[in-house]
């Protein structure tokens, strides 16, 4: 892996500044570096437009958070290019490495002792009447709810063509795995190991309280019709946004592509349950 991409967080100093750390760490070898043109601004070498950067590289070093992850997990697409992430603080679910490591495992990163991890991500389909009128991916969460004074949404939920049953309720989350800790933790649902291949539908806030989340296996198609939805959103990873009509209709399936994240060493999640969550605190 001799082509390296390098992204990181908007308007964020300390990840200019762990960017420039890694560039020194990384003087005097043999590495083509792709740095997105807005922070190869800031550190006054040659950029590249950020959508062009999985294309060209072997690997894709995200210097942020998870929120910064996400989104290069969805520009990737099914390029397949992997990632690994370095968390600059706060959360940190899905970035491997803090700030202070990745000089230390550089040699560990091109290597053959690294792998990979591969996990599922969401493909969302939305219509208007018989009009595909938005495309999008997610690797955590799907959202739909309603706005601040909206009333509730009252949602008719098919799986694979199958009538499931009808809801009213602030909204409805879609999750993968790896997006178990984020929305749908809030809204009462469960935690799911990240490779698993699975979905999660939580309701949230539902009228009906045995209105509970279900598990169901990654092979299943989603089917959400908007019966009545006045100023309902659609929020893909908390991080684009589809307006809602009523009757419009939003298929969802597992995408045919992974996001591929590398990893260094034998990963303990249950550890990153503890410190993340407080656990046994």
């Amino acid at each position: 892996m001799r082509k390296i991409g390098i992204i990181a967080k908007k308007g964020e100093p300390e990840a200019v500044k762990a960017v420039v750390e890694f560039l020194k760490c990384l003087k005097g070898r043999e590495f083509k570096f792709y740095i997105e043109s807005e922070l190869a601004s800031l550190i006054n070498v040659k950029g590249h437009p950020v959508k062009d950067i999985p294309a060209r590289s072997d690997i894709i070093i995200v210097f942020g958070g998870d929120g910064t992850l996400l989104g290069v997990a969805r520009l990737v697409g099914s390029r397949g290019t992997p990632i690994l992430g370095v968390n600059l603080g706060g959360l940190g679910f899905i970035t491997e490495l803090g700030r202070d490591e990745i000089c230390e495992n550089i040699d560990m990163v091109f290597s053959e002792e690294c792998c990979f991890e591969e996990r599922i991500m969401l493909l969302a389909d939305v219509y208007r009447g018989r009009k595909k009128i938005a495309q999008q991916s997610a690797l955590n969460d799907i959202v739909l709810n309603k706005s601040a004074l909206a009333r509730m949404l009252e949602l008719d939920l098919d799986i694979d063509g199958q009538y499931v049953s009808s809801f009213r309720a602030d909204g409805l989350v879609i999750s993968t795995p790896t997006g178990s800790t984020a929305h749908s933790l809030s809204a009462g649902g469960p935690i799911l190991y990240p490779t698993l291949e699975t979905f999660l539908i939580t309701p949230i806030c539902p009228h009906t309280l045995t209105s509970r989340p279900i598990v169901l296996p990654d092979t299943l198609n989603i089917e959400i019709h908007i019966k009545r939805g006045e100023d309902a959103y659609l929020t893909l990873d908390g991080q684009v946004g589809v307006p809602m009509e009523t009757n419009d209709r939003i298929k969802i399936k597992k995408a045919d592509y992974k996001a591929r994240f590398l990893t260094l060493h034998d990963r303990d999640y249950f550890k990153v349950l503890r410190t993340k969550l407080k656990w046994s605190e």
